[in-house]
């Protein structure tokens, strides 16, 4: 049965530390529900009601689009080891950019990985858990690089410019604000 917190514990945190994977998923108020998955070391619990995760360079932006726009957020981690569990976390959802106070007061909890985008903050409105018990088990066999490559490969000024070609609209034209 699906339980409800109104912030996450001590032992949720260390639930989604040890979670090689998780999904946000954002909608604006008219247009694409936006559900994505993010790996590469870059969840952190902040403390019990405020959770972020370090935005990588990639396709699109929407996430940030849509935060803009309303700050509606879902977080979700689930288990895909012998003991289930879902875990969802709702709330509000903030773009912390680059070169601000708030930046400079988060980034040093995230490892320095190429081609950062932007911070995603989630003030956190409600928990829940569910069983998980209809997830496969699955082994993580090792994280791909190919995105830390791309970034790499591309040098800081070429990241730069291909967020300023592919990330500054969303697909349904909203502005990220990048």
């Amino acid at each position: 049965m699906a339980k409800f917190y109104s912030q996450l514990d001590t032992q949720l945190c260390e639930f989604i530390a040890a979670q090689q994977l998780f999904f946000t998923a954002t909608a604006p108020i008219a247009g694409r529900i936006n559900l994505s998955p993010k790996g590469i070391d870059s969840f952190r619990c902040l403390d019990f009601s405020r959770v972020a995760y370090l935005d990588l360079t990639g396709s699109g932006n929407e996430t940030a689009a849509h935060l803009h726009q309303n700050g509606r957020m879902t977080i979700m981690f689930c288990s895909f080891t012998d003991k289930p569990l879902i875990l969802r976390l709702y709330g509000k959802g903030e773009v912390v950019a680059p070169d601000t106070a708030q930046w400079d007061g988060l980034i040093d909890r995230f490892t320095d990985l190429p081609g950062k985008r932007q911070i995603i903050l989630l003030q956190i409105e409600s928990v829940q858990t569910s069983c998980g018990y209809g997830v496969p088990v699955y082994e993580l066999q090792s994280e791909r690089s190919t995105l830390i490559d791309w970034a790499v490969k591309k040098g800081i000024d070429g990241v730069r410019e291909y967020q300023a070609q592919k990330n500054h609209t969303s697909i349904d034209g909203l502005p990220t604000h990048l």
